[in-house]
């Protein structure tokens, strides 16, 4: 099973579109979900998030994200219900916490910017080869290849070090600890340990990585150095047009909203 960011193989159009193109459409259903400030245009823009998914051929790996997502939103909803007291008082959900118009209408707001903000970076980053990616911010953008590589190594750590943790886990589960616990103050107290044996794997994995790519000549890297340029073709501006579209079209929405 693939890992959390991995690159999904595949032959679909989105694979095949540019790595700048796919970051265009990212940062514009992003920036749409942000501008908005309407249920209806967020629970929307998330319909084009898995659209997009069914699009790279990838709905599984979208669903068990947007599952993911689900949970942490739930833990984010509930803190914005209990701490947020103005508005009209609806109910106490606990004695002396009561819930609130403003405080649902702002924790409902908040679970579906962070699901539709977070679901299109994941979607096309797991489309996109890391080394093509590396490729466009050098050669497009002009950045500074040291800085790509620090970004894409991040990227590619992310995956590296959630299966580090699994294995932790596992190991301490072994060994009588029970984190399958539905208490989610138990649930923290227990992983926060796991912490230490994770950062000393992480300190080791970039020690090598530095080593590594010191012996291939990282520092005499630059721009002209890159063997594979991706083109920009017709459907990377289609894709473009339709993103700046698509915030254009937000911004009216939250404009016309607010008169």
């Amino acid at each position: 099973m693939k890992a959390f960011l991995d690159y999904i193989p595949g032959n679909s159009l989105l694979h095949r579109l540019n790595p700048l193109s796919k970051i265009a459409v990212s940062i514009a259903v992003c920036a749409a979900c942000f501008i908005s400030s309407s249920p209806l245009v967020l629970c929307t823009l998330i319909i084009i998030d898995l659209l997009l998914a069914a699009l790279g051929h990838i709905v599984p790996f979208a669903l068990r994200l947007l599952k993911g997502l689900i949970s942490l939103s739930v833990f984010l909803f509930i803190l914005q219900v209990l701490f947020i007291r103005t508005g009209t008082p609806l109910f106490n959900l606990f004695p002396g916490f009561p819930v609130t118009t403003d405080g649902l209408v702002n924790a409902t707001r908040l679970v579906l910017r962070l699901t539709g903000a977070m679901l299109p970076l994941a979607v096309m980053i797991s489309l996109t080869k890391l080394n093509d990616l590396s490729g466009v911010l050098t050669w497009y953008l002009h950045i500074p290849y040291k800085y790509a590589f620090m970004l894409i190594t991040a990227i590619r750590f992310i995956p590296v070090f959630a299966t580090e943790m699994e294995y932790i886990i596992q190991a301490q589960t072994s060994r009588g600890i029970e984190f399958d616990t539905k208490n989610i103050f138990k649930k923290i107290k227990l992983i926060i340990p796991l912490c230490i044996p994770l950062l000393i794997t992480s300190v080791g994995k970039s020690d090598t990585t530095a080593v590594s790519a010191e012996m291939r000549g990282f520092e005499r890297r630059t721009r002209s150095s890159m063997s594979v340029v991706c083109p920009v073709k017709a459907a990377d501006i289609a894709a473009i047009i339709l993103s700046i579209g698509l915030v254009a079209v937000t911004a009216v929405i939250r404009t016309v909203a607010d008169l």
